[in-house]
């Protein structure tokens, strides 16, 4: 098993997380990924971070997919904060860390002492970093709130599908993702700015921010010109043509000609180089104005061939994308070019397939640790911070630590 190495980007940063579920711990899973030393802080009285429990797939009772796919390579401690034991811990850890996460209610932090100004009098340095559905303040402030329901309301459902069916929602987590993600650059920018200043401070990212950050273009049409941006045929780009599905022989092509050379260059490779002059297709406007056409004599020719043909014929010339599902996305052979892929070391399981960080690093591999066990590293972590082996066993003793 590989082990962090003094080169990882990130070696040397130690995050203490209040995390649990999914938006928290994908962004500070992708900090562990660099080398940073990430300590989950979990409340081993309630079975330790939600996500452990989440279903239907589990390698062990306490120990599911979800939970494996969003702590890898990060270090677990038992601690009830809300003893007075458990907040000595977290105090004697803030002494030493760079940065405090949590991914609670927005009304949690300050109630449990984990913002800086709390936090500030045992590490002035430290950087407090909070992801919350709506944000610390203002109405919403104590309001729960997951990705789901911020595509709901920042306008996703309303964009995704075919016209005249029921709202949709993306397939994926997206907003729990993009917003871990947003909390992993609200780290760094704090961590960076406390290194320079010596002072640190609060950061905050919230699910609803984030959901509606991404409506960008789109918002932008809105708010400076009235448009208002509907669901469109075949998961097709508001305002370019060719970017959308197509029809082959045998399923379904993504093209994407998003800039005139490309449509050149697909008119030469499909055999018809007279559309490139056509008055109806030759610029963006034209095609976008007699799209319904364009489609039309585009879905003609692409279904006469696989959509394996097409993408041989294409081969990085015109971007375009087979429709493939989660298992053939994951089974495509060019994962395995560059270690996609990768084994993540589990001491009960033993390796266990998951996806490579999608930073890469030159001249490092990343850790390959799999995630923790609920306070697989209390004792060690305890011992960093001074406590002997008597006076562990006494927290534990008294319930403050797992």
């Amino acid at each position: 098993m590989s082990q962090p190495a003094p080169n990882q980007p990130l070696a040397g940063l130690r995050i203490v997380a209040v995390e649990q579920y999914g938006a928290g711990p994908f962004g500070t899973q992708q900090l562990a990924d660099l080398g940073a030393e990430v300590i989950k802080i979990e409340n081993h009285k309630d079975g330790g971070d939600i996500g452990r429990h989440v279903g239907p797939y589990f390698f062990a009772p306490g120990d599911s997919h979800f939970y494996e796919s969003l702590n890898r390579n990060k270090r677990s401690i038992g601690l009830d904060l809300k003893s007075a034991d458990g907040r000595a811990v977290l105090e004697k850890l803030v002494a030493e860390s760079d940065v405090v996460f949590n991914n609670l209610r927005g009304d949690l932090p300050a109630k449990l002492g984990l913002d800086y100004a709390a936090l500030s009098a045992f590490n002035p340095a430290i950087a407090c970093v909070h992801l919350s559905a709506y944000g610390r303040t203002g109405s919403r402030a104590a309001w729960p709130g997951y990705d789901y329901l911020m595509q709901a309301e920042a306008g996703y459902l309303s964009l995704t599908g075919e016209p005249g069916t029921p709202p949709a929602r993306f397939g994926l987590s997206i907003v729990d993702f993009m917003t871990g993600t947003t909390a992993a650059l609200a780290i760094l920018a704090g961590v960076v700015s406390a290194r320079g200043s010596g002072i640190g401070r609060d950061l905050d990212v919230s699910l609803f921010d984030v959901a509606l950050g991404n409506l960008n273009y789109v918002a932008e049409w809105y708010l400076n010109g009235g448009v208002t941006v509907e669901r469109t045929s075949r998961s097709s780009h508001p305002s370019l043509t060719p970017s959308q599905l197509y029809t082959t022989s045998d399923g379904w092509i993504f093209v994407m000609c998003n800039k005139e050379k490309f449509f050149e260059v697909l008119c030469g490779l499909i055999e018809r180089p007279e559309w490139a002059t056509d008055p109806r297709y030759a610029t963006f406007a034209a095609r976008l104005e007699n799209r319904p056409a364009f489609n039309a004599d585009l879905d003609g020719v692409l279904s006469t061939r696989t959509t394996a043909d097409w993408m041989r014929l294409f081969e990085g010339r015109v971007p375009a994308a087979p429709v493939l599902d989660v298992q053939q996305a994951l089974d495509n052979p060019f994962l395995a070019e560059s270690k996609r892929i990768i084994d993540f070391q589990h001491p009960e399981h033993g390796p266990l397939p998951g996806i490579a960080s999608s930073i890469r690093a030159g001249g490092v591999e990343h850790p390959d640790k799999a995630a923790p066990a609920l306070g697989a590293d209390t004792d060690a972590i305890l011992a960093t911070l001074g406590y002997s082996g008597d006076d562990v066993a006494d927290l534990r003793t008294r319930g403050a630590i797992r």
